[in-house]
Parts: structure tokens; sequence; C-alpha cells
């Protein structure tokens, strides 16, 4: 049975990466999570709740940034790290933070990797990194113009990345997540806002005017990829694009919500917000020959999932 280290477990992706892995059997799963404040603790408790007490899952609350921490990890085998700071738009508000976690703490985490002789790490990376780059969709070659401090440490975390690969013979795998979503979705995030402020009649803020595009992937064909990707032993080191290769304008994402409830958006127009890019787009061919990657939830299926999801919490 495999041992994981997962940072960041008790998150949106992480949580449902937990389940899918105990569901297999195959793995025993180490979450090591601060429940940071930048949502509520208890919709992170929620999100574990229900494989909390599996015999082979072990939470342990702490901070990537403290090697103290992460020296209760009895051992592992692979390192899955999706623990950082979130958030573009706070990343502009108070950059110095997402240094010291995103780059300080994902070192930390690499040094941990480094010590125990853990060969295979998996990082999740974010489309971010790609900025304002106009030459759609982009591939892994591409070159990168980030505009947030958010999206630097990205950046900058898939570099220490190659330099720990480089010299320590650590596999290093970042994984550049376009636009995730589904169940146990973070309530910051456009489709949670969006689904909650229109299914209440509220008023849903629309920044810019609602032409730019997004890569939505659905929470499961992320998971299956990383899942792959836990697998992969083929190269010492690289970077991946994991999205749905199927992008949508803004507003077609408001009209699609608005078939799912069933009930017309209130729109409350605003101005572009800096660091907001205007389109994402993900050239997914080499996830296809690494990893044999093929998202195939549409759409209309991962927001029905998700409303289905929202329902039954509010119920």
């Amino acid at each position: 049975m495999k041992k994981i280290l997962l940072t960041g477990g008790a998150g949106f992706i992480g949580s449902n990466l937990t389940r899918r892995l105990l569901e297999e059997g195959k793995y025993h799963v180490t979450c090591i999570d601060n429940f940071d404040a930048f949502y509520p603790r208890e919709l992170k408790e929620e999100n574990i709740r229900d494989f909390a007490d599996h015999q082979n899952y072990r939470f342990i609350e702490g901070d990537i940034r403290r090697q103290v921490d992460l020296a209760k990890v009895d051992e592992a085998d692979m390192i899955i790290h999706l623990a950082a700071k979130a958030g573009v738009r706070q990343s502009i508000c108070d950059p110095l933070i997402y240094q010291d976690v995103n780059i300080a703490g994902t070192q930390n985490v690499l040094e941990f990797a480094r010590h125990k002789k853990i060969s295979q790490f998996i990082f999740a990376s974010s489309s971010s990194v790609y900025g304002v780059s106009p030459h759609l969709p982009w591939n892994e070659e591409e070159r990168l113009l980030p505009i947030s401090p958010y999206a630097c440490s990205k950046l900058s975390d898939e570099m220490l990345g190659y330099v720990y690969s480089h010299l320590y013979g650590i596999r290093f795998i970042a994984l550049r997540f376009f636009t995730v979503y589904g169940p146990g979705q973070r309530p910051d995030l456009a489709i949670h806002q969006f689904f909650v402020s229109i299914s209440d009649q509220k008023p849903i803020r629309v920044f810019g005017d609602g032409n730019t595009f997004r890569d939505y992937t659905y929470i499961d064909d992320i998971v299956l990829g990383v899942e792959a990707a836990m697998e992969y032993e083929s190269s010492p080191y690289e970077i991946i694009n994991l999205g749905s290769n199927n992008p949508i304008t803004l507003n077609k994402l408001i009209q699609e919500i608005e078939n799912t409830i069933g009930i017309k958006a209130i729109i409350d127009r605003r101005p572009d917000q800096p660091g907001d890019v205007p389109a994402t787009f993900a050239d997914i061919g080499k996830a296809r020959r690494l990893l044999n990657y093929s998202p195939s939830t549409s759409l209309q299926q991962g927001l029905n999932h998700f409303y289905k999801w929202l329902n039954s919490r509010q119920s």
C-alpha cells in the first residue's frame, strides 16, 4: 500500500482526491492542512468529514512552512503538494504572504522530500502562470507572462521543482490546473457565488463585459489527471496542462447556470479587475500523450453535479 503525503488535503481539490484514493484501497493518505482563514474552517472540516475516520487516513493540522509540522509525518512514498495561499486578487493586496506560503512553503516541502528520499513529487500549479500570453490554446512551451503575485509564486515553484529534480533526483511533475469546479468548490469562486446568488435572486457581480473566457475543468477529470501523474515515471521533470480544452465566455457560463437553476440572473456590472486575464485555454496534447488524460465531463453535466451537491448541503 503506497503511502501518500497530501498537503492542503482538506481543501476542494485535496478532499476530492483523497476520497478517490481511499475508495480505491491502494493508498494510505496522510493529509496536512492548516485550515487557512481564507475561507471558513467549518467548510474544510465538512470536506473531510465522511472519510475522517477511515483506517487508511491520517489528518495532521499543521503548516507547510514549519518543519516541525512536517516532521509529524511518519513516512511517505510520494508527495502531492496542493497546499497554497489561494486567490489572484487577494495576492495583489498582500503579495508578501504569497511569497512566504507558496514559495518558501513549497521549498520547505521539497526539503522534506529531499531528506526523506521521496522520489515522486506532484505539484499543483496553475493556468495563471500564462498570464496575458496571446497565443491560444496555451501549450507548455508558451512564453509565460504572469500578471499577479499568485501566478508568479506558482511559476517560481515550478522552477524550484526543476532545481530539486536536477540536484537531488526528485521526479517533479507540475500540473497546471485550469479553473477547476465541482462539489466542494471554494465559496469565493465564480461558479459557486453565481449559483448561490442566482438561486437567492440576488445580483451577481460581473467584472467587465462578460466576453472573457475560461477553460472550466470538472474536478473528477482533474483527479484522474493527478492519479495518472502519480504513476508517471518516464522522465525526471515535466510540466503538464490539465484543462478541458473547451473554453466558454463568462456570459455563456452565466446562461448555462441560469438554465441549470431555472432562474434569470440579475447582473451587477463592474469594471475589469487587476490581475484577471482575458482568456485561458489549455492545449492538453501533452497530457493526452504522457498521462492518457481525456476529460469527459461536459460543462452542463458538471454544473448539474455541482447544483445537486449545493442543494444537498442546504437541505
